[in-house]
């Protein structure tokens, strides 16, 4: 197509030459590359370096999965991938691709992975003059009458080349002769019209017929010709030719137009009368067959009607040569032309691809990171073809506009795959159309997992409880860990910290299945040595880099009643010379002696009770069930027998009940002589015995002092609780006092050890000796005091 500067200013190009010439600046400014070859280029001719032009390095090429995508999908182009150059992978024929197009161009995206990157190629195809200007008839027969004058013209029916530019149709030669010479006519829509002009008066009787040659030329390198014989008969009579109102016929025509539309209405009349003023109508020769499939010509009428679908995306413009015959027996005719404008209507929504889909997303992808190539298109032009695209609220994705028709999904915001793991995208475009048409298309983004959460457990800090004796092995308890994530970020491992208790590590008490979180006890506990103790598990997930969570276990061990009670044996025995020495006229209620007893246990397991087995009513003496105080409970007389052997049984109150027996034997004597004499029996003089005595009073005296201190202080402390009790141990005598200081010792030990099992000792009581003149004037009360450490045996007074 060649405009000159004079046209654009006279305003004579067509305007739908105009905008497409428009569009076709657009492509070549959007387009990243342009490229040139001609026509029918071999297998392999090279077209450009389009990795190097591009930016792209060489050792990327193969890395980032370059691939050449056409719009018409046919892989007219390949790239060699080893140094990234574009060359031609199938012979091309221009005439074939851009049919009844002045520029033709391939328009090529090439497209790279990781990241998505598209690149917009253009290659424009030359054309070479490899095609001859063809007459669409080898013969055309011209009847001209004889009367015709001079300058009159007769439309001839141009040859037709495929190539364009310089290489199509320029010009036309006629063979010489006097009466005919041949014009070329082109209008303001730069068409052409080829003529024979009559230059002579024809006159029949001298030359009826004339056979000419019509040669025509192209512009190419070397010129290309075709020619075709023109046979032109003279005739006589009819005279007058049909002539059209107009001699170009221009009007519009909505695309989609209903069939029996008229579109034009011809007129043409002819001076003449009768048959040979009667005109009809036919199309031209010049006529091509698709546009006879798409409209219909009335040959009385002259009304042009639309037969079949007019289709501005395939043809916006048809022009339609008419030809008006007279009925003469010469017929003569007149021609016109009609220029058929169609006018774009909104008749294709959008059409939408979605290409190089990258899924699943990563929950941890950064903002602006592709997703998704989608390409936008809509076959309409001007508003009806202008889309706008946009996705549902709510998602956090956008649409980003890269270049031309093509958007890219992108990551708009913070995805954590926890909370959300699948996206519901609905894509629509709608064009500018009135009405508007839209097209919808829906896309599923998945979430992948990355190890953002950490095994969590339901406590931080839980507390166990383990009978003690349990068998080695068994199970103790079962930690148990979630983990928001899936997959190989879920999967949790349980460990055992290592820490110390007691001075040995905490592994040589539990082990842990790291699968389950079971965890087992690798010893038998024993309360009496291990009451409790710390440790930490710790669950790891499987994911890169891991991520673990802690939990704290304070384990107990529960006491089961596994100790019997243990009296201490220094104060028992079954001998008679070893037995307590009571006084047959001790009064009822003195304590003869005392048992003491403790537990290895804690508790109700430790809380001791004392009875004397197969008691009768015959035995003089009882036994205080909490206190272990054995008693005088009945006057003792001389039917009684001389000695008692008691036996004592001392049980826990655990489940169930464990026990020991102790045996306890009381002698009895008729007077304190009796037990000088005893006592001498033994090797002890009076004396000696005296002494002894004196030092053992003084050490009770200066206890009871110090006990006296500390009552003193307790009962500032604590007077509401215990004025009665110091008020009784002010008038009692020392052993009174003894008795008072040992109770409350005994709730001292039982209330005051935070933290330590309560232990119950085993007192054993023997009666204290005075001094002679208390003995002589009776004022004696046989009462004596052995601490937990007394190691002395029974006394016999001489």
């Amino acid at each position: 197509m060649e405009i000159s500067s004079l046209d654009w200013i006279s305003g004579a190009v067509n305007p739908l030459k105009a905008v497409f010439l428009l569009q076709m600046v657009v492509d070549l400014v959007f387009c990243q590359l342009h490229y040139m070859i001609p026509e029918e280029s071999k297998h392999g001719t090279f077209v450009g370096r389009v990795a190097q032009d591009l930016g792209l390095e060489i050792r990327e090429i193969n890395s980032r999965m370059l691939r050449i995508v056409s719009r018409d999908n046919k892989d007219y182009f390949q790239v060699n991938l080893q140094n990234g150059i574009l060359f031609v992978n199938n012979i091309i024929d221009r005439e074939d691709v851009c049919q009844r197009v002045n520029v033709c161009v391939i328009h090529l995206e090439i497209i790279v992975d990781k990241p998505v990157h598209i690149y917009h190629v253009d290659v424009e195809i030359e054309d070479v003059n490899d095609n001859y200007p063809i007459f669409s008839a080898k013969q055309y027969n011209i009847s001209i009458a004889e009367s015709r004058l001079v300058g009159t013209r007769f439309p001839l029916e141009g040859a037709v080349d495929d190539d364009i530019g310089v290489n199509s149709v320029k010009n036309y030669e006629l063979s010489p002769n006097a009466y005919f010479s041949l014009e070329v006519q082109r209008d303001k829509h730069q068409s052409e019209s080829l003529e024979v002009v009559l230059k002579k008066s024809l006159d029949r009787e001298k030359e009826p017929v004339f056979n000419l040659t019509l040669t025509a030329f192209d512009g190419g390198k070397p010129k290309l010709s075709g020619t075709t014989q023109l046979l032109i008969s003279v005739q006589d009579v009819n005279d007058n030719a049909p002539t059209f109102s107009q001699s170009v016929y221009e009007t519009y025509l909505l695309e989609n137009s209903q069939k029996g539309t008229v579109v034009v209405k011809l007129n043409a009349t002819d001076a003449d009368l009768e048959e040979n003023g009667e005109v009809f109508y036919e199309f031209s020769n010049q006529v091509p067959q698709f546009i006879r499939f798409l409209f219909d010509l009335d040959k009385i009428s002259g009304e042009i009607k639309v037969v079949g679908e007019v289709d501005y995306e395939q043809t916006n413009h048809y022009e339609i040569r008419i030809d008006a015959f007279d009925r003469g027996q010469n017929p003569m005719a007149g021609h016109c032309k009609v220029l058929v404008n169609i006018i774009d209507v909104n008749d294709n929504p959008p059409e939408m691809t979605v290409t190089s889909l990258s899924l699943p997303v990563p929950e941890d992808s950064t903002l602006e990171t592709t997703v998704a190539i989608i390409r936008i298109q809509d076959k309409d032009s001007g508003s009806n073809g202008e889309v706008k695209c946009h996705i549902n609220e709510n998602v956090p994705f956008k649409l980003k506009l890269s270049l031309r028709e093509y958007y890219s999904l992108i990551v708009d915001g913070p995805l954590d795959r926890e909370v959300v793991d699948r996206y519901k995208i609905e894509i629509t475009a709608q064009d500018e159309g009135t009405p508007a048409l839209t097209t919808s298309e829906t896309l599923w983004v998945e979430i992948s997992d990355v190890n953002d959460n950490a095994p969590t457990f339901q406590k931080n800090v839980d507390t166990i409880l383990i009978t003690e004796n349990n068998p080695p092995g068994s199970f103790v308890y079962t930690v148990s860990a979630t983990d928001g994530d899936i997959g190989q970020n879920s999967f949790i491992t349980y460990t055992l910290m290592e820490s110390l208790t007691d001075g040995m590590p905490v592994t040589t008490y539990l082990s842990i299945n790291p699968e389950n979180g079971k965890l087992i006890a690798l010893i038998s506990f024993n309360h009496e040595e291990v009451t409790n103790f710390q440790c930490t598990i710790k669950a790891t997930d499987a994911g890169f880099p891991p991520l673990s969570g802690n939990l704290t276990l304070h384990v107990f061990v529960i006491d089961i009643n596994d100790n019997a009670p243990i009296p201490d044996p220094t104060f028992f025995s079954t001998d008679l010379e070893a037995a307590e020495i009571v006084p047959r006229s001790v009064k009822v209620g003195t304590v003869v002696t005392k048992i003491r007893a403790r537990d290895a246990d804690s508790g109700y397991n430790a809380w001791l009770s004392f009875e004397i087995k197969d008691e009768s009513e015959k035995i003089p003496f009882g036994i205080g069930p909490h206190s272990g105080d054995i008693t005088v409970i009945r006057p003792l007389i001389e039917s009684n027998q001389d000695d008692y052997k008691l036996v004592i049984v001392v049980h826990d109150h655990g489940e169930p009940a464990m026990s020991t027996t102790v045996t306890v034997t009381i002698a009895l004597t008729e007077q304190i002589q009796e037990i000088h004499v005893e006592q001498n029996k033994k090797g002890f003089e009076y004396e000696d015995f005296i002494n002894a005595n004196t030092y053992l009073i003084m050490a009770i005296c200066l206890v009871s002092g110090t006990f006296l201190i500390t009552l003193i202080v307790y009962t500032v402390i604590r007077w509401h609780q215990c004025t009665q009790e110091i008020d009784e141990l002010r008038q009692n005598n020392m052993g009174s006092l003894a008795r008072s200081w040992t109770y409350s010792m005994q709730r001292q030990y039982k209330f005051c050890r935070n933290g330590i099992s309560p232990q119950n000792d085993l007192i054993l009581f023997t009666p204290n000796l005075p001094n002679t003149l208390d003995i002589e004037e009776g004022m004696y009360q046989p009462e004596f005091i052995m601490g937990p450490s007394a190691r002395m045996g029974p006394v016999t007074i001489i």
